[in-house]
């Protein structure tokens, strides 16, 4: 399948988790790379990957802090000049941390949404009279199932996918008349760095039942984030023509 044939991409997030997954889908459906990140070493195993699959030279590698306002601009120039325009902007980069909300600080609070939603916002800036250019213009932004399910712990990252949710709805308006399609996925339930090892930071004092409606409905636990990845690629594609303005849940049934 080479939906992605001559489509240019840029995915952020690129260095681990979902972000990368959906780097190396791209690319195996022909699509030419930008993965970003601001994990160098992240993005080093990410080319890795794709030098062993024999596609290293349709990706290109770019570290980039999607929460500084300069770095995206220089970044996005730099990518933009490597792939001479785009078609796809894929917005994966994200944190998730928790806290009880009523010790959840303002530095702490601050960080989350200049990444999460700050940060989604800059590449979209920055990204759109390129993408206006590009050939069936898309964007996919990452919600998540905590913007419209309870997740306990989790008001500032609630918050900051909430703010996506909602722009991607603003924006998919805005450019319709121009052809740009924007799209989000709301993940949930689904394996990576961020849910994996010191995963969302839980307080030691978790209330463990709060979470007792968080577990998939099928399939043995959570999933890989090559699950997220197909759905990604396929909202990128032609497949995903008439799908704008709205999001997509992938959580296993977790909210149904």
């Amino acid at each position: 399948m080479n939906r992605y044939e001559g489509r240019r991409v840029l995915i952020t997030g690129a260095g681990s988790g979902i972000g990368q997954a959906t780097v190396h889908r791209i690319l195996a459906e022909g699509g030419r790379v930008v993965g970003a990140d601001v994990n160098e070493e992240g993005l080093k195993v990410t080319a890795a990957r794709a030098a062993e699959e024999g596609m290293a030279e349709r990706l290109t590698t770019l570290v980039l802090d999607i929460s500084d306002e300069v770095a995206v601009r220089d970044g996005m120039a730099a990518a933009l000049g490597g792939l001479g325009g785009l078609d796809v902007l894929v917005n994966a980069a994200g944190i998730l941390d928790s806290e009880h909300t009523h010790k959840t600080t303002l530095d702490f609070w601050n960080k989350i949404i200049s990444v999460n939603l700050t940060g989604t916002f800059l590449m979209i800036r920055e990204a759109l009279p390129a993408l206006l250019e590009g050939a069936g213009p898309v964007i996919v932004n990452f919600s998540s199932t905590s913007a419209s399910f309870a997740h306990p712990y989790m008001s500032a990252y609630a918050a900051s996918k909430g703010g996506i949710q909602s722009m991607t709805h603003a924006i998919a308006a805005e450019y319709s008349k121009q052809g740009l399609r924007a799209v989000c996925v709301a993940p949930g339930s689904i394996a990576s760095d961020m849910t994996s090892g010191k995963g969302p930071g839980l307080p030691e004092d978790t209330d463990w039942s709060l979470f007792a409606k968080l577990a998939p409905a099928i399939g043995q636990g959570f999933a890989g984030p090559e699950t997220v990845a197909g759905v990604v690629a396929m909202l990128g594609s032609q497949d995903g023509a008439f799908i704008t303005g709205t999001e997509i849940r992938i959580d296993g049934g977790t909210h149904y």
